[in-house]
């Protein structure tokens, strides 16, 4: 797979979380169901001060590696954290180096096999914060750009 290396300012990102790992049976389920209610309660339209209408997947806060327990995040970046909804958090995904990569088709296909394909490569991880932004909300035919934070 191929990607940049990119130096990112740091941001903040609003949204709902959970704690997860890649070996529970319910994962899929569980940051599934974060997208379902970002979306379908009405979560997303209330974030104030949005820095952009990408949404945001942000896996952070990781226990050790992809092996560990780490937080899901789904929501949006925001310029400034007031009035933020409840239920919601803000989590900073931290300045640093971070491979980019730009994954396109089917939205949770073409997610799910990025990862599969990330986890077998050799990558110098931080395991820190790394995210996906989707560049626009076609099911079908998605954009999306996924950072890897890197030592």
């Amino acid at each position: 797979m191929e990607y940049e290396i990119v130096n990112l300012e740091e941001k903040k990102i609003v949204g709902l979380n959970a704690r997860t790992n890649n070996s529970a049976p319910d994962m899929g389920v569980v940051i599934g169901g974060l997208w379902n209610d970002l979306y379908q309660k009405g979560i997303y339209q209330k974030i104030n001060n949005k820095a952009n209408e990408k949404a945001v997947g942000l896996y952070s806060d990781y226990e050790s590696d992809m092996a560990g327990d780490y937080d899901v995040t789904i929501g949006c970046e925001v310029k400034i954290t007031d009035n933020i909804p409840g239920n919601t958090v803000v989590k900073v995904i931290p300045a640093g180096k971070y491979a980019k990569f730009v994954v396109r088709g089917h939205m949770q296909k073409a997610v799910q096999q990025f990862w599969q394909e990330l986890w077998k490569m050799k990558l110098d991880r931080k395991y820190t914060a790394d995210f996906e932004e989707y560049q626009d909300d076609c099911i079908d035919n998605a954009e999306i750009h996924i950072y890897i934070a890197l030592k």
